[in-house]
């Protein structure tokens, strides 16, 4: 997709960028002062101040280009070009600032404050490469080499949706048995924070026909569908019995705590575009976010384009071989997945055997007198249940347990992935 500079900040780029003509594209003033010819003005000094006539005034942005014969000087504001014939520029503070006649009261360097045509880059030169992320910064190197617009990966848009017939919108009267909705507000501002396009569905009842309807109305418009719940073993599990018979979405359970079911693929394709991904996530608020933060974050960063280029190892450079690099073992690469960091664990807890844990944890930071420390100490008294959403809102990170690790004592290093 194309987009105008103006739409472009945080996007990643999909193809080199190179300059249209050299930057900058002429020599011009760096100072305001008066373009000279540095021959001039040789032994000029507070003690020999040399007087002499101010031929011109260029202001940023005039086409004039006066030519300059010795004996001469030209006012000049920064970003002027500089006039045939000029070798250097004075600062206006070393002059008495005459507009007719002009004193100088220091020689000139050679070539002083002089920004030369090409210094930055010349037409022709790569000053993005694909694959990067289009800061602020970036999005001024792309305007600055002549682009107006530039080939990005679009934010891919992503329907949120919760199921289940207790859900109602956050606000409303509830009865016996009825909870809000606080899954599609979670996962819709998880796929904002990850740049996709949020369109939040809300919640829907544990109804197939109505489920299948909005799915198959969704799947032209949409690039992921994130739903929670209906995904274990229970008599209402609407999103499996809708999606599973469909061929192209699995189901089944993942060694982890929380999230334990799961499903992931496909709505099915059209003769016009591939069908929507679907994530289909655990109902429970944190087994959502969890689930999210393990496998629909670093799904959707790469859908934005994020981790496709190419960084090179220093240590390979001497013979031109770049080489794929991470920051993490274990992890694809970390344009994709969170930063991780070893905390040491201060209150202990369990982990099931067999699962990997993923345990919402407060990190925090001591500071005594051997250097500072990283802790954790679990977000809620209750652990890792999947309902706690209350404790969730504390957590700014997630404590990594081993499958084969089922108790965690004070003291003990871990891996934490930091959430924010």
């Amino acid at each position: 997709m194309r987009v105008e500079l103006d739409a472009a900040r945080g996007l990643v780029l999909a193809e080199d960028v190179f300059t249209v003509t050299d930057t900058p594209p002429f020599d011009n003033s760096a100072m305001d002062g008066y373009a000279v010819i540095r021959s001039d003005l040789l032994g000029a000094s507070a003690q020999n101040p040399i007087t002499l006539p101010v031929v011109a005034d260029l202001a940023a942005g005039t086409a004039e280009n006066p030519h300059l014969s010795p004996g001469h000087v030209a006012r000049i504001m920064t970003g002027a070009p500089i006039p045939d014939g000029a070798d250097a520029v004075v600062p206006i503070e070393d002059t008495d600032q005459g507009t007719e006649l002009v004193t100088i009261v220091r020689a000139p360097n050679a070539a002083a404050h002089v920004r030369r045509a090409g210094e930055d880059a010349h037409a022709g030169d790569r000053v993005l490469r694909a694959g990067s992320v289009l800061w602020p910064t970036r999005v001024a190197a792309a305007a600055s080499a002549g682009t107006s617009s530039v080939l990005v990966h679009p934010a891919p848009r992503v329907a949120v949706i919760s199921t289940g017939s207790e859900l109602v919108t956050p606000g409303s009267p509830t009865r016996r048995g009825q909870i809000p909705d606080s899954n599609s507000f979670l996962l819709s501002a998880a796929v904002a924070e990850a740049g996709g396009i949020p369109v939040r569905i809300g919640a829907v009842p544990d109804d197939e026909d109505v489920l299948r309807a909005l799915l198959a109305e969704l799947a032209g418009t949409i690039d992921v569908i994130v739903l929670s719940g209906g995904v274990s073993v229970g008599a209402y599990d609407v999103v499996k019995a809708v999606l599973k018979p469909l061929g192209t979405v699995n189901f089944g359970p993942v060694k982890m705590q929380p999230g334990k079911p799961q499903g992931f693929g496909r709505w099915p394709a059209t003769a016009k575009a591939p069908g929507p991904l679907i994530f289909a996530l655990p109902g429970n608020p944190v087994s959502a976010y969890v689930s999210f933060e393990v496998f629909v974050r670093p799904a959707l960063r790469r859908l934005l384009g994020h981790g496709m280029a190419e960084r090179v190892d220093p240590s390979n450079e001497a013979h031109n071989e770049p080489a794929l690099t991470t920051d993490h073992p274990g992890l694809d690469h970390p344009a994709l997945h969170r930063r991780t960091v070893t905390a040491t664990v201060v209150d202990e807890w369990n982990s099931p055997p067999g699962r990997a844990q993923y345990m919402p944890v407060i990190v925090t930071h001591r500071t005594d007198g051997a250097g500072t420390h990283t802790e954790v100490r679990p977000a809620s008294r209750g652990g890792s249940g999947s309902h706690l959403v209350a404790g969730l809102a504390q957590a700014n990170g997630l404590a990594i347990v081993p499958e084969d690790t089922t108790h965690i004592r004070g003291g003990d290093p871990i891996t934490v992935m930091l959430t924010s």
